[in-house]
């Protein structure tokens, strides 16, 4: 059994000006996504699973699905705020998506074996694909045994702005316990605060485990996921903004007994482009990694 890789590639960049997933940041115009494929394929991952948006499927699949060709097989669906279960309609004043929960369940016809979740315009390194793998490849026909690779939040960070981040609670047998999405995380004066869940600022442990959206999970969550998102949308399905995310789903499972999560740690560092501004910086590292002998370039041939 080989796990699946889904991509979460349908965000619209709002704060970093455009469709930062299709930008080329690598010495031969690669795009972080590309660095991510190529890692999985080496760590066994058989497929990967992109969720997009329909309005840039074409330039999607011109762009990114043909450099995979016999790389590895390839899956394209769609994340519109429109794909509601039965019984739910749009507001019609929406105007985002409803989150990484919701883009995750668009995948559910396309997986069936254990799987990763992974941001598209995120770097997480080889040694991050290489354990999440090992552990995904152990839980063929088990239900319920996830786990996520953490990274400490002040690795995290972006020196062009404030961002999001899941900022995980674990135990002395390294599970997850709880997982808060916060935002407006950014460091002032040797401090990093951000917004939680609550609307209040707090302090964060510099060494906190944050989560970047590295997950593994066995397909029962799709069932969960699916049930959890009629009970979201059957209290918030008028709303304009609120958001469907991977932690509410997690911490729904862990709370009720159904799952766990077992945080996986990984001596990469965690690298990004939230902001226009932290493009420089990743151009620069990509290219010192290629130097280095880490990554061929081109990364396909």
């Amino acid at each position: 059994m080989k796990p699946a890789l889904l991509v979460l590639a349908a965000g619209m960049g709002s704060r970093y000006g455009g469709l930062k997933q299709l930008d080329g940041v690598g010495p031969c115009g690669e795009t972080i996504m590309d660095y991510s494929v190529f890692d999985a394929v080496r760590a066994g991952f058989g497929k990967v699973v992109f969720v997009i948006r329909k309005h840039f499927r074409e330039d999607f699949e011109r762009q990114i699905v043909s450099k995979y060709k016999n790389i590895i097989d390839v899956e394209l669906v769609e994340q519109e705020m429109d794909k509601l279960p039965e019984g739910f309609t749009l507001n019609p004043e929406r105007e985002k998506p409803w989150g990484t929960g919701h883009a995750t369940l668009m995948a559910a016809e396309a997986i069936d074996t254990p799987f990763a979740v992974i941001n598209a315009d995120d770097f997480y390194g080889a040694q991050s694909f290489k354990v999440l793998a090992d552990f995904l490849k152990e839980q063929e026909g088990e239900t319920g045994k996830y786990s996520m690779v953490g990274f400490f939040l002040n690795k995290t960070l972006s020196e062009s702005g404030e961002v999001s981040r899941g900022i995980c609670s674990v135990n002395e047998e390294h599970y997850l316990t709880t997982v808060e999405e916060h935002h407006k995380v950014a460091e002032k004066n040797g401090t990093i605060t951000g917004i939680g869940m609550d609307g209040e600022s707090h302090v964060l442990d510099y060494n906190a485990y944050a989560s970047m959206n590295m997950w593994g999970f066995t397909p029962d969550l799709f069932k969960y996921g699916k049930e959890l998102f009629i009970d979201f949308l059957e209290e918030n399905s008028n709303e304009t903004k609120k958001e469907f995310y991977i932690p509410f789903i997690v911490n729904s499972l862990i709370g009720n007994g159904k799952a766990s999560v077992k945080v996986l740690s990984s001596p990469d560092k965690w690298f990004g482009v939230t902001y226009k501004e932290d493009r420089p910086a990743v151009i620069e590292k990509l290219k010192e990694m290629t130097e280095s002998g880490l990554y061929p370039s081109p990364l396909f041939q």
